[in-house]
């Protein structure tokens, strides 16, 4: 029923303002045949043509331009580099290797960007899953204390990055526990877990030179990275699975990279007392993406190898503590 919800004389109107079927197809989201078949009536009934005269077709949102409510955020880098870590799930009193190794990294390659790619905020005491002990969990103003701790020492080392912050699912918890449990509370200021941290970026989604994306997740499993990059035909960046991997793929429109970022908390951590003492493929560990002449070189890893150690480039550096 392409165009039929206007009259022939509005669709003439509609014409001559656009010009081209494609375009007429892509604003009214019709099917362009309809449209093809609407103006050739039109035309046999009012004894007149409407001729193309613009056939370029509408120009695609460009993926580094901020959308409506920040849904995709994105900056160029002509060179230099962006760090990004994820499932760090920051709890009270517990600073891991990975994250002081991250201070370490980000004091040395002082970054363009630093990407917090979900689940920062873990949200144990709201979680829809049931408990399981009598445990006692932190609160959630415990948590937000201490995202505002660990997220305010990363604030402290960047030295003018910008800091984004696609959200996670365990982010989302927090929303979601005032929605469904206030729903007056509706545009108050602080339901929102972005209102806590206002030097930080929140997104979906962030983007790097139009071909790399950065988010929490998207496809699952050891093989979720790879699939990222083939599915979407862009380099991918993603948490979630708290696997650590780097996999490179190449095709006609040349190379790219789906890598997961394993996760900044401790795999055998409190908060993760739920997976029964199984055996986990997690590592802690974050990545570096390093860029020259706006093009995304081999993406690199850091990895805690022990607690006073972390590998990098084939070596081992030791963490400096300042603990008193």
């Amino acid at each position: 029923m392409g165009g039929y919800y206007l009259s022939d004389e509005q669709f003439i109107a509609e014409w001559k303002k656009i010009g081209s079927p494609q375009r007429f197809a892509e604003i009214h989201r019709q099917d362009v045949r309809s449209i093809y078949n609407r103006r050739r009536s039109i035309e046999t009934r009012h004894g007149i043509e409407l001729p193309t005269f613009n056939d370029n077709r509408v120009s695609p949102i460009k993926k580094i331009q901020q959308t409506e409510g920040h849904t995709r955020r994105g900056i160029n880098i002509e060179k230099g580099r962006v760090i990004v870590f994820s499932d760090a799930h920051f709890w009270p009193d517990i600073t891991t290797t990975a994250f002081r190794a991250l201070l370490e990294s980000i004091k040395e390659f002082k970054p363009t960007a630093i990407v917090c790619n979900g689940d920062a905020f873990d949200g144990a005491g709201i979680s829809r899953h049931p408990r399981m002990d009598f445990e006692l969990l932190p609160s959630v103003k415990e948590e937000l204390e201490a995202c505002q701790f660990y997220l305010g020492e990363i604030e402290k080392v960047a030295r003018g990055a910008k800091l984004f912050w696609p959200m996670g699912n365990h982010d989302q918890r927090f929303l979601a526990s005032v929605v469904q449990n206030l729903p007056a509370f509706e545009g108050v200021p602080g339901t929102h877990l972005k209102d806590y941290f206002p030097m930080w970026n929140s997104c979906w989604s962030f983007w790097v030179n139009e071909d790399v994306c950065i988010k929490h997740r998207w496809k699952g499993g050891w093989t979720g990275g790879r699939n990222n990059s083939l599915n979407s035909g862009v380099s991918m960046v993603t948490g979630h699975t708290h696997v650590l991997s780097s996999i490179p793929f190449n095709d006609y429109n040349g190379t790219r990279y789906g890598v997961q970022t394993g996760t900044l908390a401790n795999p055998n951590g409190r908060q993760f007392e739920y997976t029964e003492d199984n055996p986990k493929d997690w590592m802690q560990c974050f990545a570096v993406l390093s860029y020259v002449n706006g093009n995304l070189l081999m993406p690199e890893l850091v990895r805690v190898f022990d607690d006073n150690h972390y590998e990098f480039r084939g070596e081992l550096h030791e963490i400096e503590r300042n603990d008193s």
